[in-house]
Formats: structure tokens, sequence, C-alpha cells
């Protein structure tokens, strides 16, 4: 048997590795990884501050969109006026709550000769597109009102002009009369808003239901118009639905009967005091739950005595009285029967 010998056992092994060689390697992909991670980092930063940016100038544009809408809700507001005025024996007052800043809901109190021209109105939707669509109907309204007699030709023409409108107008409930001064008259058409009343001193109830179908669904819709008389002390109200459908926690609805009573409480207060007093006794109904639709309440009444609130006579019908700063709200009644007469 022969032996290998060292040098045959030597020759046998691998060299080792070149440990020189081992410790560049190392380093050199260490400083490679560490230069991607950099890379990455500066990339994130980057595409960081570039999202930052975006976010800025979106919150930018979003201001800039709030203050344009909060302008043009400040325009609705000087459309919708007189908000408050006195003429001869009559007060009105007149107020709206939009959900969003823009409401789909107006009135309009203007003067017609020697007659007022009172406007409730409550177009489908809210916010931005039925904002819009305010300002062109309240024109239509005013340029017919001054070119017919009857309220419910003046009604008819602006539906004709509506449904003519090739921009697929929005549906819109509409009440407008004509309150003869002198005569103490009220001749009215009513289309498809809630029935306006008429609280008599005797706590009777009118309701004015005299007219047609809302606006901008048929254009040859007929339309009537209704006419009663507005004694000392009598009180008119035309409101939107939003005010008598606001719900409660309970998903009660306010209803008529509530409003009726609500504004049969405040007897003998001013036509102002009895617009905030009836509003908040709506919101005082709903409590925490938030009104889903605007809330419009107009209210026109008849002194029942020449010096009543004699200090707030004002026959210039541009000038408006100012609004008290607080106002007491109506005690919580019952809903009650409601009674209706005949016009």
């Amino acid at each position: 048997m022969i032996m290998p010998t060292a040098e045959t056992l030597l020759g046998t092994r691998k060299p080792p590795a070149n440990r020189a060689s081992r410790d560049k390697k190392g380093p050199a992909k260490e400083g490679t990884q560490q230069s991607l991670r950099t890379v990455a980092l500066a990339n994130l930063t980057e595409s960081l501050q570039l999202l930052r940016d975006e976010r800025d100038a979106v919150r930018a544009e979003h201001a800039k969109l709030q203050q344009a809408i909060y302008e043009a809700a400040q325009v609705q507001r000087r459309l919708c006026a007189p908000r408050e005025l006195v003429s001869g024996e009559f007060e009105i007052a007149g107020e709206i709550f939009p959900v969003r800043h823009l409401s789909g809901d107006f009135f309009k109190v203007m003067q017609l000769d020697a007659q007022l021209g009172l406007t409730v109105g409550d177009i489908a939707g809210k916010g931005l597109s039925a904002g819009i669509w305010q300002a062109h109907l309240m024109d239509l309204i005013q340029r017919n009102a001054r070119t017919y007699a009857r309220p419910a030709d003046a009604v008819a023409a602006v539906n004709r002009e509506l449904c003519q409108d090739k921009s697929e107008p929005p549906i819109a409930a509409l009440f407008f009369a004509r309150l003869d001064l002198e005569r103490n008259e009220l001749v009215y058409c009513n289309a498809g808003l809630p029935p306006p009343l008429i609280l008599r001193g005797n706590k009777a109830v009118v309701r004015l239901e005299e007219g047609g179908p809302m606006l901008g669904a048929l254009q040859q819709a007929n339309y009537s118009s209704g006419t009663t008389r507005l004694n000392p002390g009598d009180m008119l109200l035309a409101y939107s639905d939003g005010l008598t459908e606001c719900r409660n926690s309970q998903e009660e609805e306010f209803e008529m009967a509530r409003l009726t009573a609500a504004a049969q409480a405040l007897s003998g207060s001013s036509a102002n005091q009895v617009l905030f007093s009836t509003l908040g006794a709506v919101l005082d109904f709903a409590d925490a739950c938030p009104p889903g639709d605007d809330l419009t309440l107009l209210v026109v009444r008849r002194r029942e005595a020449t010096g009543q609130f004699a200090a707030a006579d004002n026959k210039d019908f541009p000038k408006t009285r100012r609004r008290p700063t607080s106002v007491v709200r109506p005690r919580k009644v019952a809903g009650s029967e409601e009674g209706t007469t005949a016009n």
C-alpha cells in the first residue's frame, strides 16, 4: 500500500478563496443597494411633494368654489326682497332657511301699479342647479305679472315659456297673488304649492286651492284664479312643502294642523313676529333632526286698527323694517282640528 505524500494531499485541496477579493465585492454590493435606496427615497419624497401640491391646489379651488357659492347665495337673498315691509294696513314678512347654501325655494314681493304682487315658489331639487334656475323663473314671473292683470293668465304665460325652454327646465310649484291695498282684496293662482292659508280673526281657516298644476310639465295647462278678502286681523301664510313636511326623530311631519296652531297662538302679533316664531316652532318640532328640504314662509297680515304698530308704518315700498334681535317662540300646541271655509 502506497501512502499519499503531504504534497499529494495538498494538491488535492482547492486553493482558498481570495479574502481580499471577497472583502472588495461585499462593500461594493452594499454600496449599490444603498444608492438604490437613496434614489427610491428621493423619488418617494418627490412623489409625496407632488401629491401635497395637488392637494393644496384642490383645496384652493374648493375654497374658491365655496366662496362663489356663498356669493351666489347672497345674490339670492337680495333677489328675494323686500324681506319685510309695511304698506298701508298691511305688514309683510318672508324668510327662507335653505338646507344648502343655494335654495330652490324663493319668494318675491313686487309693486304692480297700485297693487302688490306676492310670490312663493319651490323648484324641484336642491343645491346649485335649482339655485341657477331660480333667477330665470323669478324673471319670468315679474315680466308676466306686469303683462297680465289676472294671476291665472300670468302663471299660464310663465308655464308656457318655461316649457318652451330647450334646456330641460325643472318642475316648479308656484303661488302668485295680487293684493289690492285699497279694496283689501287678494286675487291668486296656486300652481302646485301646498294650499296657502288665511287665518281669520274669528279662528276660521281658508285654504287657497284655486289654480292648476305645477309649472314645467304641461305646456297647455289650464289655470284659474281665486278671490278672497283680507279683513282686519286676518293673516295669509304662504309656504313651501319643506315646512309642513319637516320631520322629527319619530318620523312625524309638522303638518298643516301644527302650522295653523302655531300661527294662531300669535294672534295680534306683527307679521315679523308670526314669521320667525312659526319658523321657530317648526325647528323646535324637528329638534335634532336637520330639515330635509328648504323652509320658506311668507306672512301677510292686515292690521286690526290704523294705530296698531304705527311707529313701524312706512308706505315707501323699498324701505324695510329692522328685524327684532330676539324672537319669542310660541309654546308647542298639540295638533288641533283644522277648520276650513269657502272663499
